[in-house]
């Protein structure tokens, strides 16, 4: 548990030229976590948050030239190797949770809106990140290239952790031959998105389901009521080696289970239905299917929102050099520390008692 701001930030290798250093990297990067925690949004927040909390901050750390000015901030945050605090992001969890062995990690990718308010699609700043469903905290990211998209990142992500043991859910554009090979290789199982990018295999699933004569082995069915709205899921389950051919379970590599998600929903009247199709490489219970699938969407629900509504990030407009890439790690970091508070309080009413109460400020950052 980090009892220091040596030991949040301490390993930081600072990369500036060590006679033009006025402020330590650490401290910055400190003053940053502070305020984002404590509700503060940007750069001139980092500094006023470090003019208005002077006394509480000289408890940590020291400033013998007073605050960093916004400028400091944004200079800083615009090169620094967002690889850094990536690390510090993965370092962080793994100490709070220790081991991924039994976890649903889904993986998922969310466009930075502020970064390029009019780009389309994956141009733009669009950032892939790994979420632990369970702990629900963010351990790992990494951002899509340019003129590239999830499919070459998420081996990237994936390499950057040790998935032995768990389960990796991913939507449809993960769902490739290369992306399950990599996931058995280290030790992992995963549940991919089925969907037409994946032709072949797609309609030869949809088939097996529709007019095999082979029943599903299991049926589970759950249905939820809130605000007005029922959603049903009612999910199947196949076994892939009695039905698929040869030639397809040899390029899926540990593929097992063939999964459909039969859902309705229904609200003002109006029905919807939709049928989704997964694969994945566990035997297990049409009921674990139906959990695992829904709660991939925590990623949503729980990191992207609240990036996007506790922590304002797509009115964000930083854009030069990695400041907005090396924000959205800070962001995630102090969402993993916020989430860990014992009030019961909403995200969004926890920064705003950081903001006010020090001593909450310090349980959270050193928690």
């Amino acid at each position: 548990m980090p009892v220091s701001v040596e030991s949040l930030f301490g390993d930081v290798v600072d990369f500036r030229c060590p006679w033009k250093v006025v402020y330590r990297l650490c401290d910055i990067l400190f003053i940053a976590l502070c305020t984002l925690v404590s509700n503060g949004e940007d750069f001139e927040d980092m500094e006023s948050f470090g003019n208005e909390r002077r006394a509480w901050l000289l408890q940590f750390i020291e400033l013998p030239n007073g605050t960093p000015s916004h400028d400091t901030f944004n200079r800083v945050f615009q090169l620094l190797d967002p690889s850094v605090l990536i690390e510090i992001l993965k370092n962080d969890g793994f100490d709070f949770i220790h081991s991924l062995v039994g976890t649903h990690i889904n993986i998922d990718g969310k466009k930075v809106k502020g970064y390029s308010p009019k780009s389309k699609g994956n141009e733009g700043l669009y950032i892939v990140s790994a979420w632990v469903n369970e702990h629900k905290l963010c351990l790992g990211q990494t951002k899509v290239a340019e003129k590239s998209n999830e499919k070459t990142s998420i081996p990237v992500l994936l390499n950057s952790i040790d998935i032995t043991g768990s389960t990796i859910t991913i939507d449809a554009m993960g769902t490739q031959e290369n992306i399950a090979h990599q996931i058995i290789d280290k030790g992992g199982d995963y549940i991919l998105a089925l969907k037409k990018n994946q032709k072949k295999l797609f309609e030869e699933v949809n088939d097996e389901f529709v007019w095999s004569k082979v029943a599903p082995e299991q049926t589970d069915i759950t249905e939820d009521t809130l605000h007005g709205r029922t959603e049903i899921r009612k999910c199947s389950i196949m076994k892939a080696d009695q039905l698929l051919d040869t030639n397809f379970l040899e390029k899926w590599k540990g593929l097992k289970t063939l999964v459909r998600i039969e859902y309705e929903r229904i609200e003002n009247n109006i029905t919807i239905y939709k049928t989704r199709y997964y694969i994945s490489s566990k035997i297990n219970t049409a009921a674990y299917f139906n959990q695992q699938v829904r709660g991939h969407w925590g990623i949503e629900n729980q990191l992207h929102w609240h990036l996007d509504v506790t922590f304002q990030e797509d009115k964000n407009r930083s854009r030069t050099g990695h400041a907005q890439v090396n924000l959205n790690t800070v962001r995630k970091i102090a969402l993993n520390k916020i989430k860990r508070s014992s009030e019961k309080l909403s995200l969004k009413k926890r920064r705003f008692k950081a903001s006010l109460n020090q001593d909450y400020l310090e349980e959270i950052v050193f928690k």
